[in-house]
């Protein structure tokens, strides 16, 4: 991945996180990568992809089990969508 230089990395790889979640690569309930995954994939550093768990897990869009990783929560579908919907302007 090329990353932009005037947004943080952690942000760009959140983004792309949060895609294949709308894509459905990481359905509902489906584990997410974990930090060392996010590591190798990205090329990022260790402490960038704890930072992108906890963004993504302050917007309610994953969920971590203690001891068995992290997961999509049940209704990340629904809150990328009224995100979406928020940012367009449209709050119906």
């Amino acid at each position: 991945m090329e990353f932009e230089p005037d947004i943080p990395r952690w942000r760009q790889v959140a983004a792309v996180i949060r895609d294949r979640i709308e894509n459905g690569t990481y359905p509902p309930r489906g584990r997410v990568p974990s930090v060392q995954h996010l590591v190798e994939e990205f090329g990022i550093a260790t402490a960038t992809a704890a930072k992108v768990n906890v963004g993504l897990k302050k917007e309610g869009l994953v969920y971590t089990e203690i001891g068995m990783g992290s997961f999509v929560s049940p209704d990340a579908l629904e809150i990328l969508r009224k995100t979406r919907a928020d940012a367009a302007g449209d709050t119906a």
